[in-house]
């Protein structure tokens, strides 16, 4: 039988840990990005891509309100569904190839699934 990992901390999360992947794989792509994009396009996928993980991490710690704690999934969702938006203006910019939108576009749709899940299933997150 298959033990469940104890999640002690936010970094214990599966989502987490893909989030987190995901904005550091971000991190390196744009950094070929063109120099006119730095102050847009660079800028805006970096942040929410990041805000998905901060969101998750305050997320943690706000699991004493139920709806609180829904609350703050919906911000991370959001954030997640803004990076996959700033993605399609990556690949219709030409910035990145049709294979890697798709990639990085369904690890997004994976972490928004995972963070559904936990909001629907809130009550074995809260206490």
């Amino acid at each position: 039988m298959e033990r469940k990992k104890q999640i002690n901390h936010y970094r214990d999360l599966d989502v987490y840990q893909r989030a987190f992947a995901m904005a550091m794989k971000i991190y390196e792509i744009t950094k070929a990005f063109p120099n006119e994009e730095k102050y847009s396009l660079v800028d805006q996928i970096r942040r929410s891509s990041r805000s998905v993980c901060s969101n998750i991490a305050e997320v943690w710690r706000k699991r004493k309100y139920s709806a609180v704690f829904k609350n703050k999934l919906t911000d991370a969702m959001q954030e997640a569904s803004e990076t996959q938006c700033w993605l399609e203006f990556c690949l219709a910019c030409k910035h990145i190839e049709s294979s890697l939108f798709e990639e990085l576009d369904g690890e997004y749709n994976d972490i928004l699934s995972m963070l559904n899940v936990m909001e629907k299933k809130a009550e074995k997150f809260c206490f």
